[in-house]
């Protein structure tokens, strides 16, 4: 819990599955996401996107699930053998529904608005860096992370196709500097660890996840990486900050479903 790996996301689909099902009701996978999207910003009044919902909904072993908002639209994108994922949970507070997430929610919308677009997806990284002007300082920056991630991530999902796990590192490392330096939701605690990991072997990439301001750093590794290279980094960062990280070694998989055989 507010590490950043969607579990208020996996609860909501889970539960959701359970009281369909007691209801003799089903939905399209779509609804399923719209509805718990509504749940955390109308009852959590968390302002966040489809993300977590998405793939908790969609996701499928050796896979990642690819997003494009505006639909919204789900796509399946193979993930290359031997990739692994590791995960630093600093523990630091991860508490989105203070305000931090919310304000980079309005400054995005302020940013939309002044470009003259719905929304920042809908604005190339050339047609951005043209229009600086209209826009103040602190509002460029929060738009030029988000234009920018949007082309990472698909040159990440173009790099996955093609079995290139090193270029999709490369993407998650510049990921991460964006968000410390333009989006501002990283922490000196994820900063470490990104740094750590990023300069580490068999390491092709880390950034944090999730919100940020707080929670956890995933890194993208191959099958080298193992316990015992994780344990090192956990050890000079609890030395820097004296609390030691939750470190897990995860693999993707099917995302919720119920279980056959547990109707009473």
């Amino acid at each position: 819990m507010g590490a950043g790996l969607s579990s208020s996301a996996a609860i909501e689909l889970a539960s959701t599955l359970v009281f369909l099902e007691a209801a003799g009701q089903t939905v399209p996978r779509e609804t399923l996401v719209k509805l718990a999207r509504q749940a955390e910003n109308d009852f959590v009044g968390v302002p966040c996107g489809i993300l977590d919902q998405g793939v908790s909904t969609f996701g499928r072993k050796d896979h990642l699930v690819y997003i494009d908002c505006r639909g919204p639209r789900f796509a399946l994108v193979p993930l290359p053998a031997g990739a692994h994922f590791w995960i630093f949970n600093t523990h630091t507070r991860h508490a989105l529904v203070d305000g931090l997430y919310a304000e980079r929610h309005r400054e995005c919308q302020e940013a939309a608005r002044g470009l003259g677009v719905p929304l920042l997806a809908d604005v190339a990284p050339a047609a951005l860096a043209a229009a600086e002007a209209k826009l103040p300082p602190l509002v460029f920056r929060r738009a030029r992370h988000v234009v920018e991630e949007i082309a990472r991530v698909k040159a990440t999902a173009a790099a996955l196709r093609a079995g290139e796990l090193a270029a999709a590192g490369r993407q998650l490392n510049a990921s991460h500097q964006s968000s410390r330096t333009l989006f501002e939701n990283s922490t000196a605690e994820l900063d470490f660890l990104a740094d750590a990991l990023a300069g580490s072997p068999h390491v092709f990439g880390a950034r944090l996840t999730g919100g940020g301001f707080g929670g956890a750093v995933m890194a993208l590794t191959d099958g080298s990486f193992g316990p015992g290279q994780a344990q090192g980094i956990a050890a000079a960062y609890a030395q820097r900050f004296r609390s030691a990280p939750d470190v897990l070694h995860a693999r993707t998989s099917d995302g919720a479903a119920l279980i056959a055989g547990t109707r009473p």
